[in-house]
């Protein structure tokens, strides 16, 4: 089994994850800049965290034979904080990175103005640099939410086929594949979407479009839940094209929209800017 994990924060994740996440079949992922948990203080800061992302991090992931690929964005939450607004500005010079597939995560968190402003705004620097967007749909309100989000999407000069919507469940998953967006669902241990909740939404709504990920992050998450996705639907009566479909083939055709897909591993570097991953000795 073949794994692409499309959503999955690994600069809060161990050297074990990544040894896990290979052995479980996942050799290619994608990192969304996001919220770290605390506010921000400065765009500094984003700077630094996007720079990590588009090399530490994929320096990383080859250690362990995994193709890594970033999406860089103003993220919703801090998108209301005028402290974290002028990243805006100085995203446009991230973006032409070869790494960066998609502009994201964007979206909503509370429904604000300036999240609105925010959304908009990266929508269309998606549109200029000719990249799709991974779009976050909020944890509260979530139907009112992708409505509104659609709405923008719609407003904007990207084409839905560009657009993943994220986090969905099972009641925004009908909206959000008649809106000609890609859908993603987010597979937790307590929160957001289960196993066997995924299956009935595939059994629901078919395989096409669709992209499961483990978004897993500093919280309780699981890196490994795109693996145990594909063995439940294999128990299911899925044929093992079905789980090639959406584990692999679904997020390579989605962010090969960039035209920065690599997914080939070259032998890794053994040092990155002067460091390695390994600790202590000579």
């Amino acid at each position: 089994m073949r794994i692409f994990d499309p959503h999955i924060h690994m600069t809060s994740r161990t050297t074990d994850d990544y040894q896990a996440m290979y052995d479980a079949g996942v050799r290619a992922l994608v990192e969304p800049s996001f919220w770290l948990g605390q506010p921000r203080t400065s765009p500094a800061s984003f700077f630094d965290y996007f720079d990590a992302l588009l090399g530490w991090e994929p320096f990383r992931a080859a250690q362990y034979g995994i193709a890594h690929h970033c999406t860089l964005a103003l993220n919703p939450k801090e998108a209301n904080d005028p402290r974290c607004t002028p990243v805006l500005d100085a995203l446009p010079r991230y973006l032409v990175k070869d790494s960066v597939v998609a502009v994201g995560e964007i979206g909503y968190d509370s429904m604000t103005p300036a999240e609105d402003t925010a959304l908009a705004a990266q929508l269309q620097l998606a549109a200029d640099h000719g990249l799709p967007a991974l779009v976050h749909t909020p944890h509260r309100d979530k139907l009112a939410g992708l409505h509104r989000t659609i709405d923008v999407i719609r407003e904007s000069h990207l084409a839905p086929e560009r657009v993943l919507l994220d986090h969905l469940n099972e009641t925004t998953v009908k909206d959000a594949r008649d809106s000609g967006c890609w859908a993603g669902f987010s597979i937790y241990p307590d929160t957001k979407m289960d196993e066997d909740r995924m299956i009935a939404v595939l059994r629901t709504h078919g395989t096409e479009k669709v992209l499961v990920n483990s978004a897993a992050d500093w919280g309780r998450s699981d890196p490994l839940k795109t693996r145990k996705v594909g063995d439940a639907m294999l128990a299911a009566g899925f044929s093992e094209d079905d789980v090639d479909q959406v584990l692999w083939r679904n997020p390579v055709a989605f962010y090969g929209q960039s035209g920065r897909l690599q997914l080939g591993i070259a032998a890794p570097e053994p040092l990155h800017e002067g460091n390695s991953i390994l600790r202590g000795g000579e």
